[in-house]
């Protein structure tokens, strides 16, 4: 038997969270993002739950051909444009849509031969200062690409910087639009934290298409100021695993390496199957909260490569085989959302869904 540990993949939660987002973005279309192999949770496992998406956008051609081989023939969006002159020629057999945001992506579309001309989004450096065109250069880069017979249809996009914070979006939104005022095409403008934040916004601000990220996989972006049920998302992975053994602890007597941890009074803490090496964060120290048969718990001592220790005291028949959940839901439906184990780690829920080891099992519900 393999080690108790498993991650679980929801369907219908994702699917949850994608009709939450299709409400946040009212009439425009809704790019589904998954980037980073569906920010961890593997594109194959996700598609499902997402279906319903109008598009998908992603960075590596090779993701955008998995979508295409799992049947979807709808829109798909290269996030970051092509790396390389040659994935051009893959935009043009599998119909990709790609961004733009440099002269020399302008330079290889311009030398690229193709019989069907490409839908592409230009991108404005609208104060996050990565990629993209500045205000002051980006109408020219729209004139060399609108007289390209190798470009059909220009539409125009940026990203906010401080969307989850107090800062906003006010200032990259009224740059973006006054630089594309009277340009012809569709924009794409608002992620998860300007969808949710955002309600109110008049259509025309929040643009065509909008790119439903982090909220889609049951994180808060602007965690903590919002929570998950504040913003009715529910987690689409749970990290399980189980208690292996059980120490009796007396006073003074210390936990795993550099004896971080020294118990005050007897208690019991059980030994877990999981460690950094399965992608928990190593930096998590003793009170980050862990589930223990779906009942709060914490952590206690230094996480190892393959173990970690926790809190049993007080938790009636918790034991050897108890369940324990590190994020996601316990099978009584108790949940921890993975936002709080991330702010122990002093990190964001992206970090530790994308940080999963390939040596743990992963598996979607229902299948």
């Amino acid at each position: 038997m393999p080690r108790p540990i498993l991650a679980t993949i929801h369907t219908a939660a994702v699917q949850h969270n994608l009709a939450r987002a299709r409400q946040a973005a009212h009439d425009a279309r809704l790019w589904c993002v998954v980037k980073a192999n569906a920010y961890g949770h593997g594109i194959e496992n996700v598609f499902e739950g997402m279906r319903a998406a109008d598009g998908f956008a992603l960075l590596e051609p090779s993701e955008a051909e998995r979508i295409r081989n799992l049947g979807w023939r709808g829109p798909i969006l290269l996030l970051e444009g092509v790396f390389d002159a040659r994935d051009l020629e893959l935009c043009s057999r599998l119909n990709l849509w790609h961004a733009v945001h440099c002269d020399q992506q302008i330079d290889w579309l311009a030398a690229h031969k193709t019989q069907q001309p490409h839908r592409v989004f230009l991108k404005m450096n609208s104060g996050m200062n990565r990629l993209g065109f500045t205000p002051d250069r980006y109408r020219s880069a729209w004139a060399r690409l609108n007289a390209l017979p190798q470009v059909d249809e220009i539409s125009f996009m940026t990203h906010f910087s401080d969307a989850d914070s107090a800062k906003g979006i006010g200032l990259q939104l009224a740059m973006f639009e006054e630089t594309t005022r009277d340009l012809p095409g569709e924009r794409s403008i608002c992620n998860s934290a300007a969808m949710l934040r955002y309600p109110d916004m008049p259509a025309q601000a929040r643009g065509d298409w909008v790119r439903g990220g982090i909220l889609l996989y049951g994180s808060a972006p602007d965690f903590p100021e919002k929570t998950v049920d504040d913003w009715g998302l529910q987690p689409t992975m749970t990290l399980s695993t189980k208690v292996i053994g059980v120490q009796n602890l007396q006073p003074g007597d210390t936990v795993g390496y550099g004896s971080r941890f020294t118990a005050e009074q007897p208690m019991r803490i059980g030994v877990v199957a999981c460690g950094y090496a399965d992608g928990y964060p190593r930096h998590c120290g003793t009170g980050t909260p862990v589930l223990v048969n779906g009942q709060r718990s914490r952590l206690v001592g230094r996480v190892s490569m393959d173990m970690i220790t926790v809190d049993l005291t007080g938790i009636a028949d918790a034991g050897f085989g108890s369940e324990v959940t590190m994020w996601g839901r316990a099978s009584n439906g108790a949940v921890l959302p993975i936002d709080e184990v991330a702010q122990a780690a002093g990190t964001v829920g992206y970090e530790l869904m994308c940080a999963v080891a390939p040596r743990v099992p992963m598996v979607v519900d229902g299948r």
